[in-house]
């Protein structure tokens, strides 16, 4: 299928904004890395409008599809980890177009992983992670055991995303291959979790009591872009100034649960400034201890 749909990217690689062109195929065991296609094509342009664009093309009994994304849209998925096979496309795909060593490049910055970029997405992952573990807990408490196994199983995704973050990695798609070479406590939690022939209440029961001295654990790591803004002035922030800050919008609505549980394991200190209501306070926020 690779001839036929040549005149596809040829055509792409003869536009001044592509930037560089990858195909990914199908393999045999692992179907879900193309979403079933035979054939993923990544077109990365720049300047376009809308930043996504999608086609499929059939011939015979193979299908592929065709993805054109702007720099700034795959930026962004890469930081957020909001397209999870866009990984394993970059760094196993056969590049088919590189205008001035483009994905080469691109490639070598994400093997590099510099400190800043993982900071923030251990800081994202981690706030994901406390999300999840959070919910889950008080659906468990609630007796909500299906709903509560749903959210455990997603933490520990974040969980098991953040550990090969912090060994200097990006998460691919098979992230449970990745954490079985890295960190057996958590894979072994996950297997439990799944194929333990324990009732669903009792393993749901150690999970959480195991897991939570994993994520305290996890503190100095995924909390580390957070209390790199939160030294840049001196005093306590409000939540405004907490969720308006450039560095802090990629957290989302996660930030105010991450921010609720670093207070209740006393890593953040509340101030309570006063409202022009008798009473009343405002809730302001600040690290304990400057150099953390």
């Amino acid at each position: 299928m690779e001839d036929l749909i040549r005149p596809i990217y040829q055509e792409w690689a003869s536009h001044r904004n592509t930037l560089g062109i990858l195909m990914i195929e199908k393999k045999a065991n692992n179907s879900a890395v193309t979403d079933t296609f035979h054939i993923v094509l990544l077109v990365v342009t720049t300047n376009m409008a809308p930043p996504i664009f999608v086609k499929h093309y059939v011939s015979g009994e193979e299908k592929a599809t065709l993805y054109v994304v702007d720099e700034t849209k795959l930026n962004e998925w890469l930081l957020l980890g909001s397209h999870r096979k866009i990984i394993d496309w970059i760094f196993y795909g056969k590049i088919l177009f590189d205008r001035n060593d483009y994905i080469y490049q691109l490639r070598n910055r994400m093997k590099e992983f510099p400190e800043e970029m993982r900071q923030l997405k251990m800081g994202i992952e981690f706030a994901k992670l406390i999300r999840r573990y959070m919910d889950g807990k008080a659906f468990f408490e609630a007796d909500q055991l299906l709903d509560a196994y749903n959210h455990v199983i997603h933490a520990l995704h974040h969980l098991a995303r953040l550990a090969v973050i912090e060994q200097g990695f990006y998460p691919e798609v098979t992230v449970w291959n990745q954490i079985k070479q890295m960190d057996a406590q958590i894979y072994k939690l996950y297997e439990e979790l799944v194929s333990s022939e324990e009732p669903l209440q009792k393993r749901l029961e150690l999970l959480f009591l195991a897991s939570e001295f994993l994520i305290h654990s996890r503190i100095p790591s995924g909390a580390a872009h957070l209390f790199k803004v939160l030294r840049e002035k001196e005093g306590a922030w409000s939540i405004a100034e907490i969720m308006q800050h450039p560095e802090l919008s990629s957290y989302s609505v996660d930030l105010i649960i991450m921010l609720e549980y670093l207070v209740e394991k006393k890593v953040l200190f509340v101030e309570e400034v006063p409202t022009k209501s008798r009473h009343i306070y405002h809730r302001y926020y600040s690290l304990q201890n400057k150099e953390q």
